[in-house]
């Protein structure tokens, strides 16, 4: 028996039943995408690198900030250097001696001024202040003491001492070194000829 029938797909081939699908139209977002993605991508490194270094830096380990300078009394040492010549234009009678003023580290310290606890007292001395001494450095002060009235000047003190004015850039400080034996003993002598042995005579001219 022979007829003609629906035509059956032949090997290697099928029947499409269903219509292909619209192409869905792309946003212009995706568009922009789709032709700088390198772009993009070069974008979103550089934002992600500066996230990363930004949270580094603010995670960071901190340095603890620098210590305050020591005061300038801490660091200033002044030691008794002995007597010296009196000024050619100073009074006959005047004692003069230098002390040695050193700075062991910190910032330069400034003496300001020179003093004694005695009103019958009175000091010059030479560099005339304010002068700066650096970290490390020595500078020789040479002190003349004026005999002014000598009911005032204590003959007996055993441990006689300066008060320096000092100051540098973390305060300004007035300190009393004491300078020793052989000072008092110097002082002494030296009030001895300028007074005698009567604490009510003037000073000898």
């Amino acid at each position: 028996m022979s007829g003609i029938g629906p035509v059956e797909p032949g090997e290697g081939t099928h029947a499409r039943d269903t219509p292909l699908p619209a192409k869905v139209p792309r946003s212009p977002l995706t568009l922009w995408y789709a032709q700088h993605r390198r772009a993009a991508h070069a974008i979103a490194m550089s934002v992600a690198v500066l996230v990363v270094g930004g949270s580094l830096y603010a995670t960071r380990p901190r340095q603890p900030p620098p210590p305050a300078p020591p005061f300038p009394s801490q660091v200033t040492d002044v030691v008794y250097a002995g007597r010296q010549d009196p000024p050619a234009d100073g009074p006959g009678e005047a004692f003069t001696f230098a002390v040695e003023l050193t700075v062991r580290s910190g910032p330069p310290v400034t003496v300001v001024r020179i003093g004694q606890p005695s009103d019958g007292l009175s000091l010059t001395w030479v560099p005339h202040s304010p002068f700066r001494t650096g970290n490390g450095f020595s500078r020789k002060i040479t002190i003349t003491m004026h005999v002014s009235e000598c009911a005032k000047v204590s003959r007996n003190a055993g441990l006689p001492f300066l008060d320096v004015t000092l100051r540098n850039t973390r305060a300004i400080q007035v300190h009393s070194y004491i300078l020793g034996g052989r000072y008092a003993r110097d002082l002494s002598e030296a009030l001895q000829v300028a007074c005698g042995n009567n604490s009510e005579s003037s000073p000898k001219s």
